[in-house]
């Protein structure tokens, strides 16, 4: 086991981080004792003539559910109109680094797509607990909090979902380093342009998160809040400027997530005047997003209040009440795990900042429990500091620690659980 040393952080997470991608890795390759519930995954290779899986076939066992659509989009593009369901992002990403790869020499096989998403995956991992760590350290001032938060994050319940070719990972890295700029650039004790650029450099990261998750649209909530406060006070020339700042980063978390709509439109919706349109392209916000995600995968508001789901929502009530716990309490009290040395000169900046987080962070449970297939709570909650650092100030305060380490060892259980049964293709996914 690594030895844990808030006093030399970064070896110590690499250290944990290698420990449990080790023992997650295990499991799925424990898993193998039966066959798999499903065996779409060995259809993605050429090399395998029969359903049945090798036992050490990782890029099989850690390619399952979305992330098959992934990796098909990634050698192709999209081809059918469901598939514009998964976020741009990943597909692309691992198309440039298979490239790459061939343009180096190394064969282009059926396994290459699938191994290098899970490389994004690991090394996404990776950079996000160290981008957390660095922004708990912005917020908070506090090492021991960061570093327990970063730990948290590597023990999320998302398991093995961080690890396999899904967007989960590399959308928590570039949302907590959005959050970093975002951080950085509202709470110097000064306005300069460097601030601004901050924020603006912010807005950019979370739109390339955009284009990995749609659910990267609730990181402009902050950019929101911080623009309504901006022009709640007489302008000036910094204040105008720190405006200017905030809009173009909101924009850019925008056009994250409307440029895959754009290039959809020309796709299906140029085409021929004989020719049928298809039913988004002529509605008022033609989105192709929202409608594949309602046509095909049955998403709206209550559809997912049957009767089927309850065990859904059961497994997905603890991560549900994390995040609304979380929020509500840091909504009300935002300054509750900070050092009272580094709340003095920006106390005001900081509780603004707190806040909105911790209301993108409600947005997403209310959509988990209204609208989206609510099970996903679990893996796309990984993406959202706010919860880790309140768990984190849960354990390092002796009053609650006990509750906090309750809830450490449920995420335990739970991501080794979840492991095993998403590498034999079983819900929950």
């Amino acid at each position: 086991m690594p030895s844990l040393d808030p006093r030399n952080p970064v070896p110590s997470l690499i250290g944990s981080f290698l420990a449990w991608k080790t023992l997650l890795l295990a499991i799925a390759v424990g898993s193998s004792v039966g066959p798999a519930y499903d065996t779409s995954s060995t259809l993605l290779s050429s090399e395998i003539t029969s359903s049945n899986e090798s036992i050490f076939d990782l890029a099989t066992k850690l390619t399952r559910w979305d992330s098959i659509y992934f990796i098909q989009a990634s050698r192709r593009g999209y081809l059918f109109e469901q598939e514009w369901a998964f976020g741009s992002g990943l597909p692309t990403v691992i198309s440039f680094l298979t490239q790459l790869l061939s343009s180096v020499g190394v064969k282009a096989y059926s396994s290459l797509e699938p191994l290098v998403g899970i490389f994004v995956a690991h090394t996404s991992h990776l950079l996000s607990v160290l981008a957390l760590y660095q922004l708990g350290l912005v917020v908070w001032k506090n090492q021991r909090l960061s570093f327990i938060a970063a730990l948290l994050h590597i023990l999320s319940p998302a398991g093995l979902f961080l690890s396999a070719p899904y967007a989960e990972s590399t959308f928590a890295f570039l949302s907590f380093t959005g959050c970093l700029f975002l951080a950085k650039g509202l709470l110097g004790q000064k306005r300069t342009f460097a601030h601004d650029v901050s924020l603006v450099a912010s807005g950019m990261w979370f739109g390339f998160a955009s284009t990995f998750r749609s659910n990267g649209l609730l990181n402009g909530i902050p950019f929101a809040v911080a623009l309504a406060q901006e022009l709640s006070a007489p302008p000036t020339i910094s204040s105008i400027r720190r405006r200017c700042a905030l809009i173009i980063g909101g924009l850019a978390i925008a056009i994250g997530f409307i440029a895959p709509q754009l290039v959809a439109y020309q796709t299906f919706c140029t085409i021929p005047s004989r020719t049928k349109l298809r039913p988004w392209c002529t509605s008022r916000f033609p989105s192709i997003y929202s409608f594949v995600q309602e046509r095909y995968w049955d998403v709206g508001f209550l559809r997912y209040w049957t009767p089927s789901n309850i065990p859904l929502f059961l497994l997905a009530t603890p991560m549900i009440y994390l995040l609304i716990r979380s929020g509500l309490e840091l909504i009300r009290r935002p300054l509750n795990l900070a050092i009272e040395t580094s709340t003095k000169v920006n106390s005001s900046h900081l509780t603004t900042l707190v806040r909105s987080m911790a209301l993108s962070q409600l947005v997403l449970a209310i959509l988990a429990i209204t609208n989206y297939h609510i099970q996903i709570i679990v893996r796309i909650s990984s993406g959202y500091p706010l919860w880790y650092w309140w768990l984190a100030g849960l354990i390092t305060n002796n009053k609650t620690s006990t509750s906090g380490g309750n809830v450490v060892r449920f995420m335990v259980m739970y991501a080794a659980i979840q492991g095993a049964l998403f590498a034999s293709f079983l819900p929950p996914a």
